[in-house]
Formats: structure tokens, sequence, C-alpha cells
């Protein structure tokens, strides 16, 4: 099922509608979260891109909404989503709001006849991720994915070693994906299990899985995961963003705030099987104990030869049997640059064109989806689970 259903969406992206010639004209955009710890940054890229124009904005705070209004020069700012995706002159909405909150905005995007970039986890679940999907596929709309990691160069160089053969058949992987937050950072809606797909997981778990799926051309059959909330209680100081919390975790001074601990998961160990019989490990991590640099993200282990990706060092470690320890490169992480100039927007124009491109979208989604599913599912039951 999983294999058909793969296929037809690789088919779906040459054989697109066009009611609007996005490779003509502007990219009219609204903005669902326009104002979060994702919004914000996607906002400021697109206003430097000469192929868009933002049009409308919704978020829920109405200071920092306002704000936003002004500088992107959008003739909408509202507090309700409806009007962003019913606006004539939207053609292309990005969903950048909490997990919980995609999926309806996202099936309404796919019904008004709007292209879509909708944020990672695209879903609470995998049924949500696969009926978006469909939606989209069914009625021929552009969609996009913000798996950025695939762009990022060390993993890029990475990808380009492990091509080339020298590590011979991959039978084993070690990825370690460490994002620590502050100890003293406020809770946010990503602590919420009522609002985050599965916490770490979902969260930074999507983005590692999707890299190794994408590198290794695989996936994953079944998957055994530990997960726990083991940051303390942090200070809960009401609605704010990540951004906000991450500034306030960094200046300190909340000792007399009240505290509350977080529901959703901010550690996780993974162990799954590939579907050749390979085996892999993922360790992933918001809390503010596990730090990054100690040892290399990424480890690929294969019959001739093991490769070790850095992303904070940039180096590209090449290990052959009785050989010492090689750097054969040195691929520094400097940043993704413009991601709607450079892969967002070229890459959406070439698939309207009915040309084949390889980019990220809502099969992906799914597909990453499947897996952090049954990783949850694994944390809960403490059994060996299929991705189903």
């Amino acid at each position: 099922m999983i294999e058909r259903a793969l296929t037809q969406g690789y088919h779906s992206r040459v054989s697109l509608k066009k009611e609007s010639n996005l490779e003509e004209i502007q990219f009219n955009i609204g903005v669902i979260g326009a104002t979060g710890y994702i919004g914000s940054p996607y906002r400021a890229e697109i206003r430097e891109c000469s192929c868009a124009n933002i049009v409308a904005l919704c978020a829920r705070r109405r200071e920092l909404l306002d704000r936003a209004g002004e500088e992107d020069a959008a003739s909408l700012v509202t507090n309700d989503w409806h009007e962003v995706i019913q606006h004539p002159d939207v053609n292309f909405v990005i969903v950048a709001t909490p997990d919980a909150l995609h999926y309806e905005a996202v099936m309404a995007c796919a019904k008004a006849g709007k292209h879509l970039l909708c944020e990672k986890p695209v879903g609470v679940n995998a049924n949500e991720a696969y009926e978006m999907w469909a939606a989209y596929r069914d009625a021929g709309l552009l969609h996009y994915v913000p798996f950025w990691t695939r762009f990022c160069d060390p993993f890029v160089r990475g990808k380009e070693v492990l091509d080339s053969g020298v590590l011979g058949e991959i039978r084993g992987v070690v990825y370690r994906w460490h994002n620590p937050r502050p100890i003293d950072m406020p809770l946010t809606w990503r602590d919420d299990d009522s609002v985050s797909a599965a916490g770490s997981i979902a969260d930074v778990g999507s983005h590692a899985y999707d890299t190794l799926s994408w590198m290794l051309g695989r996936e994953a059959v079944r998957v055994q995961a530990h997960a726990d909330t083991i940051t303390p209680a942090k200070p809960d100081l009401g609605v704010v963003n990540l951004t906000e919390a991450i500034e306030l975790g960094q200046a300190g001074g909340q000792a007399d705030a009240s505290r509350r601990k977080g529901t959703a998961y901010d550690y996780a160990s993974v162990a799954w099987e590939f579907e050749d019989g390979a085996v892999g490990t993922l360790v992933l991590s918001h809390a503010p104990f596990f730090r990054k640099g100690i040892a290399p993200e990424m480890e690929l282990h294969g019959t001739k030869a093991s490769l070790g990706i850095d992303r904070v060092s940039g180096n590209l470690s090449l290990a052959k049997p009785n050989e010492p320890l090689e750097i054969i490169d040195n691929k520094p992480d400097i940043g993704f640059g413009n991601r709607f100039e450079k892969y967002v927007f070229p890459s959406l124009r070439k698939a309207h064109r009915g040309e084949v491109e390889d980019y990220p979208d809502l099969k992906d989604g799914w597909r990453v989806q499947l897996f952090t599913d049954a990783a949850a599912r694994s944390a809960r039951s403490g059994r060996w689970e299929t991705v189903e």
C-alpha cells in the first residue's frame, strides 16, 4: 500500500493543473502563524524575493500581527485564518501554526485551490498527513514541506560520498540530533502534548528521519523507542512564542515565576530496522543537558567503510578497516541563505511547468509521519512497533 501510494505521489508532481501560471506571475502569499518562531523568518526571506508578494497575515497576538502587517505591507491582517485562505488575491498559503492546527487549514486550502507550504510534522498523526497529501495530489496543486536538512552542506556532501559507493552497503546508522534549549526557558506550545504531535520525536525526529531516508533511499519497517520529558519544571509565563522563550531563558531572572513541567517528550532514543535488514539508532533531544559537537552528528557504517558527518565542525570523516581515521572534507554549516529564493520557489515553478523536480512535499510529510507515529506508539507501549 505504501509503495503504491508513494508512486502515485511521484506522478502527481508532473501532472499539476495550470490554473495559475506561477512561472509568469508572482506568488501572492498568505501566512497563517505569521509571527512565530517559524513564520517570522519565513516572511523576512519572502520579502527579499522579487517573485513573491505577501498579501495576508494571520496570528493570534494582535500586537505582533499589526507590526508584521506593517513590515510586509500586507493588505489583510486578521485573527481568522479562514479569511487568509478565502482572500481572492492569495494563491499560495504558508501554514506555520502549532501541529494540531495544521489539518483543518490545509484541507481548507486544498478545497479553495491554494498552493501550499505546510510546516512539519504536517499533522498530529499519519492519518491526517495522508488525507492532506491525498487532497493535494487529487487537486493537482503544488505542495511543499520544509525538510531543510536535505539542503545542509555537510549532508549534501555526505550523500555524494555515500552515492560514490566508497562505503559499500550501509548496514548501520547512528544519528544524534541535539537541539538544547536554555534550562530556564519558559513553556511554549511545544511543551504541550495536546498540541504537539509527539514532542521531540515529531519535531526534530521528522527532520532526522527524512534526512536519512533521502540519503539512503530506504524506509524503516519497525521501531522501538524510549521517550520521556526530562527537563525540570519550566517557568509558566502564559502565551510566549519560541523566539521569546529562548531569549527569556538566556536572560534568566525568572526565579519567582510559577513553574510547570511540560507534557510533550523532550528526549527520545529510537532503534529501528530498515527494509533491507540494516539497523539504526536515533537520539533526539531538546533537553538542555545534551549538547552538540562532542561526537559526529551522523555515522554511516558500511561493508567497506564508515562515514562520520559533523554539522558543528563541518568535518566528514572516513574510517576504513586497519587505516587511520581520515578527514576527507570540511563543509561547515554556513546556513541556508534565503530558502524561498534558493529552494522553494524555483522548485515549485519547475514542477508547475511539468518538469520532474525532487523536493520534499506532503507525500514525504506523510511518509515521515508513519515513522514518527510508530516511534511514539513504541514509547507508550514499550514494544517494537511496525511502521504501518
